[in-house]
């Protein structure tokens, strides 16, 4: 039996399934947390789904409904995780990214627990691993689970549409090198089951506000910084600058791929000061500039190689400091 047989196993003999993802919510979380929902409802099965936080604005457009929230509905979600009898953990490897409220109830359930990711190092709590560090996304691993538990024929336009988005944003538009000759096959596989993949990338693209672009205006014009000897791009906004845009979350998710496409950097960096810390996205290109290990020597995080978090307790100008010290370091020129 492979293990995605054992998958299906699994959701067939279960009576009370739970689907949980990582904290601050992204495409490919959201999108494989329903894909894999809606899949669960056409093998004849219930579920739900149990995040730490909302998703960004700009994937409201999605039928988010079925998301129960930590932050909204904490007793529902305790609730939930406590009946549960099986657990998904989607796009986590570690039970620390789902936050620590949520930790605790995932820590403690004792129900058997299913990991479906692509991020590196992988803790050993659950019942079933699927860790497949070179696929471009969580999304195609659910992929790979309808197909390979024997359901292909299940696959349509509700399933298809959020593990597509999953697979968009994950990869970047499809331009990191995650993206692999199965990666296309799988979108193929999408598009015939009725995915309208133009409309996907209007609503994703097109839903700018007037005061999202004015803060990617001025942050652009006014806090752009380029360390010229290393070749590296950082943008820093603090609490009061973004509460000046009305920002929103999700309104700089695009900052950091916008000034990694300025030409000749290596690597970007972007962090903003929100929930009392400074919340820092990494991005690069090239495995000779990794910054997932940048992330997690110091900075709380980690990641992919080309596309890492993490997080600072310092002010502003004190994590704008500490990335100048060490950047020379990672970046040599």
């Amino acid at each position: 039996m492979n293990i995605y047989k054992q998958i299906e196993t699994e959701i067939q003999a279960a009576s009370h399934i739970v689907i949980t993802a990582h904290k601050s919510a992204d495409g490919d979380s959201i999108g494989s947390s329903l894909g894999l929902l809606h899949f669960i409802e056409k093998l004849g099965k219930k579920a739900v789904v149990c995040h730490p936080d909302k998703a960004p604005t700009f994937l409201y457009w999605l039928d988010t409904t079925a998301i129960i929230l930590m932050t909204d509905n904490p007793e529902e979600v305790t609730a939930q995780m406590k009946k549960a009898d099986l657990i998904f953990c989607l796009d986590y490897n570690a039970t620390n990214r789902v936050g620590s409220e949520m930790q605790v109830l995932l820590e403690e359930a004792t129900c058997k627990k299913i990991m479906i990711d692509h991020h590196l190092n992988p803790e050993d709590f659950p019942t079933i691993t699927v860790s497949e560090t070179t696929a471009s996304s969580t999304a195609q691993l659910i992929v790979d689970l309808i197909e390979q538990s024997g359901h292909l024929e299940l696959l349509d336009k509700k399933i298809g549409t959020p593990l597509y988005l999953g697979i968009l944003t994950d990869t970047g538009g499809f331009r990191f090198n995650s993206v692999k000759p199965r990666t296309h096959q799988v979108l193929a596989q999408l598009l015939a089951a009725g995915v309208e993949h133009h409309l996907i990338h209007e609503k994703l693209n097109d839903t700018n506000t007037e005061s999202r672009l004015r803060l990617q205006g001025y942050a652009l014009s006014e806090k752009l910084e380029i360390l010229y000897d290393h070749n590296v791009a950082i943008i820093s906004l603090s609490k009061e600058e973004l509460a000046k845009y009305n920002y929103q979350k999700g309104d700089t998710d695009s900052l950091a791929n916008l000034i990694l496409s300025i030409k000749g950097m290596r690597a970007a960096v972007v962090f903003t000061e929100r929930d009392g810390m400074m919340k820092i996205s990494f991005r690069s290109k090239g495995a000779e500039n990794p910054v997932n290990v940048l992330a997690k020597e110091h900075f709380n995080g980690g990641g992919h190689a080309n596309a890492a978090g993490g997080r600072s307790d310092l002010t502003v100008d004190g994590t704008l400091e500490k990335l100048k010290e060490l950047i020379p370091l990672y970046f040599q020129k």
